[in-house]
């Protein structure tokens, strides 16, 4: 009996990386293997990428929670701490967000805090 070989699952399979691969630059966007090493890459970066993202938008939460505390003459850390203490339960994107477009509001909860 002859091989069978699924021809159309593997050119499926490469039709998808290709689909991925394309807006790349050179051999990456039209040669298979260079393409599969590429999209994999791509692919690494970007799940790296989805954690580092967390991370960043935390770390500027923290500068702009600092920033709007240090204008009522309070630091971050001394800020928190007081915010833990009271039972204000917001988190740092709210915060960050009270700080950066409602003053006002973000006065209110400094208020609270002291």
């Amino acid at each position: 009996m002859p091989r069978s070989v699924n021809s159309v699952a593997s050119r499926a399979r490469r039709k998808k990386i290709m689909k991925q691969a394309k807006g790349y630059f050179g051999r990456r966007k039209n040669v298979w293997t260079v393409a599969k090493n590429a999209v994999e890459k791509g692919m690494q970066y970007a799940y790296v990428g989805r954690k580092h993202k967390k991370r960043n938008f935390r770390s500027l939460w923290i500068q702009r929670i600092n920033a709007g505390a240090r204008e009522h003459g309070m630091s971050y850390s001394e800020f928190m701490g007081k915010l833990s203490k009271s039972g204000i339960e917001l988190n740092r994107k709210v915060l960050a967000d009270l700080a950066m477009n409602h003053p006002e509001a973000f006065k209110a909860v400094i208020g609270k805090v002291k």
